[in-house]
């Protein structure tokens, strides 16, 4: 069976498509989504079989399921991690919205991955309205994890109708939000009193440091 295709608006996205997109989520769909960075592929993060699902659709081990998801905004965070000092605080404030990644200690809010005992997660407030107003709308975070093409070229699919080529009949929606990026986030190590560049991406250094 192959997967929804909806073509939303990314700076005004259509309440009906972001709905049925909820839905999906909902009853433990894939969704393919785009951000400000790469595209994505993610589901609900309180959906154990959905996330199951995800981590047979990329090949590894639960456990080995780096934890990211999509916020709607920074008033999310503080349920979802430990601590956030003021100066890490601070960053975020002037770099989200954006392309960037933040590595915490997990609060007992974040649910267990199956077996997975890891204890960091990854925390994104993209800079694109489809994947924010999907968290919105459904009430809590969604996976995020960067979807990679089998093109020995393009390590990141950019144009949603070849994604639905390649991914149509292993997930259960793509949305088309136009072109993506072929670039990661900056992720930050924020696991310490001062942020760490441990990669650079399309997010600025000079925001975080």
């Amino acid at each position: 069976m192959s997967a929804e295709f909806l073509s939303i608006n990314p700076d005004n996205p259509q309440e009906r498509l972001i709905e049925e997109a909820c839905r999906i989520l909902q009853k433990g769909g894939l969704i393919i989504y785009p951000t400000d960075s790469v595209y994505g592929i993610g589901c609900d993060l309180y959906n154990q079989s959905a996330i199951k699902r995800l981590c047979q659709f990329k090949g590894i081990k639960p456990n080995k399921l780096n934890l990211s998801f999509i916020c709607y905004d920074l008033s999310d965070i503080t349920t979802y991690v430990k601590r956030v000092p003021n100066p890490i605080f601070k960053s975020m404030k002037k770099a989200l919205p954006g392309p960037y990644t933040f590595i915490f200690e997990a609060s007992n809010r974040v649910p267990k991955i199956v077996d997975g005992k890891k204890k960091q997660v990854g925390i994104r407030v993209p800079d694109n309205n489809i994947p924010r107003e999907i968290v919105r709308v459904l009430g809590n975070p969604i996976i995020s994890s960067s979807l990679k093409s089998n093109d020995s070229i393009l390590e990141y699919p950019t144009d949603p109708e070849l994604i639905y080529e390649e991914f149509g009949k292993r997930v259960d929606l793509i949305i088309d939000g136009g072109y993506g990026q072929n670039q990661g986030t900056t992720v930050v190590d924020c696991l310490g009193e001062s942020p760490e560049i441990i990669r650079e991406g399309l997010g600025e250094v000079d925001l975080i440091l």
